[in-house]
């Protein structure tokens, strides 16, 4: 009890003003001194985790998720910010209690051919969701730099009060000369946008990729960059495809290997599909399959399982580029800027497309015309080797993305468009479809949101 009344006593003595006899030739002034605060454990009410998402999205906290290209990240973040203005159901068959909004920044989508387009695919509230526009100074209008202007969109945010901020991808936190490699340089980024959504009550979503040759290594050290990033978050979220699934399971799963706040057993199935938002406008959107059980590393060494002879860095960026092309073909400049986002040189892809056979033909011509690679089963015998159905082209299918659909030989069936009836998205034909330039910036102060 002595010991206790002493800590008590020492601690009110701390927060007295000290009274610091002035230097020879010191001015005084009536600034406040710096002074660090010390709290009492005995003074602090503990208060459980505020989940959004029960064990998958917490109120106040940084989230990773981490992938491979080519495994849908953006949708997903896009799928969850669209739960959440709908008030629908989570994955997992829960319900999300009560409807919010979502901001999100994204360095790498236009926001009319590809983020719009796949939120009204996932079924979201359009009026609820904001995307971070410009910013306006005495220079004229720039892009949105979050290492610079946190400032201006925090005094938004504070009057939004949103649900869920999206960060895609999160390396754009660093600016420019940062090195998102260095850990204290990482820390030094991140930690304003943790406090802010500390502040808000917001779950913070940041997007972002795997490292290369890291396969079966620990989840906090597969994220792109230094380990800081996943140190910082309380929930690390990795999506994958699986080499081999279950018959009548999704080939996608979304898992939670890291979790400093709750359990990480468990996934769930997911795919990816393409879908016709309105006339002449596809886009991709994911489909839930429900709850896979298991331990989330289990299932993430299982789903990354190669063939026993595919080893080393090689088979690695084989692995890599399997799943890149696995949905469809893609242009070669596009292979090529995902590889290097994901850590791999162009001779490393190059020997991994002699490896697995991939295929490459010519699409258009002149100076409009580019290279395409394909997994061999992907280009149809019957084609010229220099050139590619139309339909070939999209990562997801049936026609190039967000490309008007071909002509077909048969009757096409009615423009459709997702909507969401009691949590679940749904496909239904010819309905109004709403126009996405009608989605007018709403400009307030030197930061546009859209």
């Amino acid at each position: 009890m002595a010991d206790l009344m002493d800590i008590r006593a020492a601690l009110a003595a701390l927060r007295t003003e000290p009274t610091v006899p002035p230097l020879e030739g010191e001015q005084l002034t009536d600034e406040r001194p710096a002074e660090v605060e010390l709290l009492s454990a005995g003074a602090i009410e503990p208060q459980p985790v505020r989940w959004l998402w029960p064990g998958w999205l917490a109120r106040g906290k940084l989230h990773l998720l981490a992938g491979r290209p080519g495994q849908g990240k953006t949708q997903i973040a896009l799928a969850l910010a669209a739960i959440i203005t709908r008030a629908g159901r989570w994955p997992d068959g829960s319900r999300c209690e009560t409807a919010g909004s979502a901001v999100i920044w994204s360095g790498e989508d236009d926001p009319r051919d590809t983020l719009v387009p796949r939120l009204m695919a996932a079924g979201a509230d359009l009026d609820r969701v904001l995307l971070v526009g410009p910013v306006t100074d005495d220079a004229g209008r720039r892009p949105f730099d979050p290492a610079t202007d946190l400032p201006l969109l925090a005094a938004k945010l504070r009057l939004l009060k949103p649900s869920l901020l999206i960060v895609d991808p999160v390396v754009a936190t660093m600016g420019a000369g940062a090195d998102s490699h260095k850990n204290a340089e990482v820390r030094r980024a991140l930690q304003p946008l943790v406090d802010l959504a500390a502040e808000l009550d917001a779950a913070l979503l940041g997007v972002t990729h795997l490292a290369k040759a890291t396969a079966g290594r620990d989840p906090t050290e597969r994220v792109t960059g230094s380990i800081a990033f996943a140190a910082l978050a309380r929930v690390v979220l990795m999506a994958a495809k699986r080499e081999d699934p279950p018959p009548g399971e999704p080939a996608r799963l979304l898992l939670r290997p890291k979790s400093n706040i709750g359990s990480d057993a468990g996934g769930v199935g997911y795919d990816i599909e393409r879908i016709e938002v309105t006339s002449g406008i596809w886009t991709s959107r994911v489909r839930w399959g429900g709850v896979v059980e298991g331990s989330a590393r289990e299932l993430l060494a299982q789903a990354e399982a190669a063939p026993d002879d595919e080893t080393g860095a090689l088979a690695d960026a084989a692995s890599f580029l399997r799943s890149l092309l696995a949905d469809g073909p893609m242009p070669q400049r596009q292979v090529m800027v995902e590889a290097s986002g994901a850590g791999y040189s162009e001779a490393t892809i190059r020997r991994a497309k002699r490896m697995l056979g991939v295929e490459a033909a010519r699409s258009g011509f002149g100076r409009s015309g580019t290279w395409v690679w394909a997994l061999p089963a992907a280009i149809d015998d019957r084609e010229s080797p220099k050139m590619l159905k139309p339909k070939s082209l999209s990562t997801y299918g049936a026609a190039d993305h967000l490309c008007a659909a071909p002509a077909a030989e048969a009757p096409q069936p009615p423009a459709a468009v997702a909507q969401v009836r009691d949590g679940a998205v749904n496909v239904i034909g010819d309905p109004p479809s709403p126009p996405v330039a009608n989605h007018a910036p709403l400009v307030g102060g030197d930061l546009e949101v859209f």
